[in-house]
Parts: structure tokens; C-alpha cells; sequence
């Protein structure tokens, strides 16, 4: 790694994601990943997903930053949710998770001088570009500004899923909440 490139901490929403994601970014940035995500539930999904997250960072060799109690996590971001549960999948509900998470990651990058974040979040063609983005700005701080990024431009996601395929990472069949699992039905 070149000493010169800005950090990047990089919040990612699984592992798949974070594939196409880490190869967009890795040339011009120190990226640090980021793992994030109370919201996914049940908690057996929550761990099958951090565990394929923390199969791909090892393969790049990252460090793993993970540091939360999920049941506490949980708690509070349906606290964030509350009233919400009942919206449709990519409306106000998913804005208050997306800002929830991010928050997170602004907190973290403020805590650890890293002067810019960002999300996997926008690999999905399943998520809302423009979403991702206000609720990274309305994050950002003077210490750590968010830096936006549609990955799935240029095939992002179609290269998400040819790498995860090459290394057999568990790719899941809904965004990650209970909620969102009504949606796959």
C-alpha cells in the first residue's frame, strides 16, 4: 500500500457487496472495511453474513474492525425503526436503517482520524443511489466527509456476483431485516 492514498473506511453490507466495491476502490484509497449491521436479522443470518465478510477481508488481507454487540445494536436500530415496520421495502423505513448504519460508520471514522467514508450499499440495484447518498452526507462531519459512489455502475453488481461466485462466498436472498424478508416471499 502506498503511503500517499487518503483512508477510506468502507462500511459494507456483506461480503458479496463488498467485492466489486473493494476492486473500484483499493487503487486510489487505503480502504478500511467496515462491518456494520444490526439490522440483519434473524441473528444466525446476521453471523452467516459477518462470517463471509470476514472470509473476503482475510483473502485481501484487512483487518477486521467489527466491534458491537448485536443484540444491543439490534435493540436501537428498531428503536430508529419504530412505527416503520409496515412500509414498503425501499421507502421510509430503509432511509432510517441506511442513515442508522452510516452514522455508525461517520462515528467510527471520527474516532479513528479517517477523513472520508462510505457504503457497499450502492452496489444493489435494489437500493435507492440518491438515498444512499443524502443520508452519507447528512453524516458527514468536519473530521470525516462522505465520499459517494455508485458501484453498480460500470456492471458493479454483474462483477459482484462473478466474484463471489469464484470464491463461493453465501450470497443472500434478501436485503436483511425481517421486514425485507416479506418482500423475497
Amino acid at each position: 500500500m502506498k503511503k500517499n492514498k487518503k483512508k477510506l473506511l468502507l462500511h459494507a453490507c456483506c461480503g458479496p457487496c463488498l467485492t466489486s466495491s473493494e476492486e473500484q476502490t483499493h487503487t486510489k484509497y487505503e480502504v478500511v472495511p467496515f462491518w456494520y449491521n444490526p439490522n440483519i436479522e434473524p441473528v444466525e443470518e446476521h453471523e452467516k453474513r459477518h462470517k463471509e465478510y470476514l472470509r473476503f477481508i482475510e483473502l485481501k488481507e484487512y483487518k477486521d474492525k467489527t466491534n458491537y454487540d448485536y443484540a444491543e445494536e439490534n435493540l436501537k436500530w428498531h428503536k430508529s425503526i419504530h412505527g416503520l415496520e409496515n412500509e414498503l421495502e425501499g421507502g421510509t423505513r430503509c432511509q432510517k436503517c441506511i442513515e442508522f448504519r452510516l452514522k455508525r460508520t461517520a462515528a467510527f471514522a471520527n474516532e479513528n482520524d479517517i477523513e472520508m467514508f462510505s457504503t457497499t450499499l450502492s452496489v444493489s440495484p435494489h437500493k435507492n443511489t440518491e438515498m444512499i447518498k443524502v443520508a452519507g452526507n447528512d453524516c458527514s462531519s468536519n473530521k470525516s466527509n462522505y465520499e459517494h459512489f455508485d458501484f453498480k455502475k460500470d456492471d458493479g453488481y454483474k462483477r459482484s456476483v462473478e466474484i463471489s461466485n469464484e470464491l463461493g462466498l453465501y450470497r443472500q436472498s434478501y436485503c436483511g431485516c425481517e421486514y425485507s424478508i416479506r418482500k423475497k416471499k
